[in-house]
């Protein structure tokens, strides 16, 4: 493996390679013979799965070197699978699978899952890691072990060549329930919450206080250096060590697909701790990463099949075209000379997010939102850059105040205006009435 002069250092990720096909289709009737939905015309989509996923994604995504250490086997399926890392850009150590290639089927009508069909469930016999797999691992800037329980993560040269890994090299591992424990001395491992209380099942309870307790055990049996257990739409949560806990909420949203979110967040995650992110920085990077892949659509949004790019369908934003300005004044960004400092951003969590649970008891629990797509502008909360660009000027602002005060003013103004009218035609009616003579029974 050789790397050009001003190439960096890949990620590389090893695990269990599969393939996912997505069956689309419509269902507008049921079944005659039984109640269930008769799916018309569904078109057959194939991707990376598992192991593999992850490494399209940060490969795609993330736009970095990735190779992917894993066993393929000889099949169609196998076949296609490789043909898709080819799309995706990544490289493949292929140590051999003595059987068949595991595949998930999913029918999905209008964007949502009916069922889904396993193929080669008994997992197949993984080759030993040869010198291209073991020079890839020592030469990765991060290595992200996605164990999918099928193998690759027990091999015993992959776990060796994993073990000798320096300190200073990031090794995140994303453990599965029929997996092995990581090795030693990982930087980070990422369960999620429900795989936290099988691994931890002797730590009861289901708030936060369990999953922090539960995080810890997990560390302290591990030997790693931080547990990251995702939460679902509810973000997650880092333990290092004996510090505090770090709960980093996930940006609020409507609808999504869930498929592929754990994928996504330990490759960004990895990615980040190579680039020489905090396990901190690195899991609020993740959680924003993979909030923003589970709202546009989650893994479906993939598209390696001939003919489509490897990239996914939804395109990133235009950029705005720059302002025009007058001569001698102030770029965005810049200070104006003389204006007073512009204020901090309000405090607490976001809008619509419930303050961290009290049922931790001790440890104080810390929000992060470090990364800049959570931020008050960047989720249109209550900032004055939801009424405007945050790239015009300061003055821009100014004139949107007056303009603000200008009309509460004025309103004032019509309030008192017709409050004293409508006081003044009261007194005349009062006074009418009064100079009119009394009416008199006649004697």
């Amino acid at each position: 493996m050789t790397r050009g002069p001003g190439r960096r250092a890949p990620l590389v990720v090893v695990g269990d390679a599969l393939l996912d096909r997505d069956l689309d289709g419509r269902a507008e009737r049921l079944a005659p013979d039984a109640p269930v939905p008769v799916v018309d015309d569904p078109a057959e989509r194939c991707r990376p799965g598992g192991a593999a996923l992850a490494a399209s994604l940060a490969a795609c995504l993330d736009g970095r070197s990735v190779i992917l250490v894993t066993a393929l086997a000889t099949d169609e399926a196998g076949e296609v699978l490789r043909g898709l890392l080819e799309r995706a850009g990544v490289e493949v150590v292929d140590l051999g699978l003595a059987g068949r290639t595991p595949e998930k089927i999913r029918v999905r009508v209008d964007g949502r899952s009916l069922l889904r069909l396993d193929r080669a469930t008994r997992p197949g016999a993984v080759g030993p890691l040869d010198r291209a797999g073991r020079r890839a691992i020592a030469g990765a800037v991060a290595v992200l072990v996605a164990d999918y329980g099928r193998g690759m993560a027990a091999e015993p040269e992959v776990r060796a060549a994993l073990a000798a890994l320096p300190a200073r090299r990031s090794l995140v591992w994303d453990p599965h329930p029929r997996g092995p424990a990581p090795v030693a001395g990982a930087r980070l491992a990422t369960p999620n919450r429900a795989e936290a209380a099988g691994f931890a099942s002797q730590v009861a309870g289901e708030g936060l206080a369990a999953v922090t307790a539960r995080a810890r055990t997990l560390a302290e049996r591990w030997a790693a250096g931080g547990v990251a257990v995702t939460l679902g739409a509810g973000g997650a949560l880092l333990v290092e060590g004996s510090g505090a806990p770090l709960v980093v909420p996930a940006p609020a949203f409507i609808g999504g697909d869930p498929c592929g979110a754990g994928d996504r967040f330990a490759a960004a995650a990895a990615g980040l701790l190579g680039d020489g992110a905090l396990p901190s920085e690195a899991v609020a990077g993740a959680v924003a990463s993979a909030s923003a892949f589970v709202a546009a659509g989650g893994a479906a949004t993939i598209h390696l099949d001939p003919g489509d790019p490897a990239t996914p369908n939804r395109r990133p934003p235009m950029p705005r075209p720059p302002l025009e300005r007058t001569p001698g004044e102030p770029t965005p960004g810049e200070p104006t000379p003389g204006a007073p400092e512009p204020r901090p951003p309000l405090s607490g969590p976001p809008v619509g997010k419930p303050s961290p649970s009290p049922e931790l008891g001790d440890p104080a629990v810390h929000s992060s939102s470090t990364d800049p797509s959570k931020s008050d502008s960047a989720v249109g909360l209550n900032s004055r850059s939801a009424f405007f660009p945050p790239s015009a000027d300061r003055r821009m602002g100014i004139r949107w105040e007056i303009t603000v005060v200008s009309r509460r003013y004025a309103a004032v103004v019509r309030i008192c205006f017709f409050g004293v009218v409508a006081t003044l035609f009261d007194h005349s009616i009062l006074t009418l009435s009064s100079s009119r003579p009394a009416f008199r029974y006649p004697a």
